[in-house]
């Protein structure tokens, strides 16, 4: 009844927040589908046509793979498995073909290879999407491509060319990493610190060193330093405190039971606030199937 959910910071790929009034099994089963359960898109299938780079095929492969698509996974259903041929509502399909030559116009002093060589870097930016079927007209308005143009893929020299066409499909990161649509979720109980009695002078200045930067700030009362927890949130628990006699019967650190800090950091295939509510649906989603399950168990 006391539950509530507080955002502290929301920023284009990074979301804090508080989730207050539950239970320790919800709070990771919440992060374990952030990690695990929302679905995004990625490379499963790469047709190499042609490869000279020195970059073997399978590792080729992988690097694709690891990289984060754009294309929002709530337009595109699960590919049937078994299915060797994609259709324009399970498959997006990008192409990669690019050749490295010299350049004619370099010094010939020169040696660097930017100057030397056209294309000689295979970036993300060089991935383009092939419409399937009738995707042009299903997504008129769409943009799909890489989330970040500058991922390095391979290096290439002269002569040597890369030609590969890529089926993404909608997964999860419980089947592969790659599907993983966080870099990060993770979360933690909000700190709590008690000062048992006023701290002053030297042994003031001596407990602000020991906790992260704003937890503990130094007023001036009656011409003496005196020591008040400013912000606990900041606190890392690092324990510093224990190590000096004078102050570690002064101080009680603690933790708040049901308040759990979350940090949600997208690869930035979706934003994180889409991300969190997509994963509380998921997590509804289990409990009424849950629900469901106990109501169709005859009753003895």
């Amino acid at each position: 009844q006391a539950f509530r959910v507080d955002v502290i910071r929301e920023e284009e790929d990074t979301l804090e927040f508080d989730m207050v009034g539950i239970d320790a099994a919800i709070a990771n089963a919440f992060r374990r589908i952030l990690l695990a359960e929302v679905p995004t898109m990625a490379v499963e299938k790469v047709f190499v046509y042609n490869n000279t780079s020195i970059v073997q095929d399978e590792i080729l492969a992988h690097r694709l793979g690891l990289i984060p698509i754009r294309a929002d996974p709530r337009l595109f259903e699960y590919r049937n498995q078994g299915d060797q041929e994609g259709t324009e509502i399970d498959t997006l399909q990008f192409q990669l073909k690019i050749k490295c030559k010299r350049n004619p116009q370099a010094a010939k002093e020169s040696s660097d290879p930017d100057e030397l060589y056209f294309n000689h870097k295979v970036y993300s930016k060089h991935m383009t999407w092939v419409p399937l079927g009738n995707q042009t007209d299903l997504f008129p308005d769409a943009d799909f491509r890489p989330v970040h143009d500058d991922i390095l893929i391979a290096l290439l020299r002269p002569g040597q060319e890369i030609d590969v066409l890529m089926h993404c499909v909608k997964g999860i990161g419980k089947d592969h990493a790659k599907f993983s649509p966080v870099a990060t979720a993770s979360y933690r109980l909000l700190p709590d610190i008690t000062l048992l009695q006023p701290i002053e002078d030297e042994a003031a200045e001596t407990l602000q060193k020991c906790f992260s930067p704003g937890v503990i700030e130094i007023q001036n009362i009656n011409g003496k330093k005196v020591a008040r927890v400013a912000n606990a949130r900041l606190d890392t628990f690092s324990r510093e405190v224990f190590r000096h006699e004078g102050l570690k019967n002064l101080v009680r650190l603690a933790r708040v039971r049901n308040h759990y800090i979350f940090s949600v950091e997208s690869t930035g295939i979706l934003p994180p606030d889409v991300l969190v509510s997509e994963a509380i649906k998921i997590l509804m989603g289990k409990c009424q199937r849950f629900l469901n399950e106990l109501d169709s168990v005859p009753m003895e």
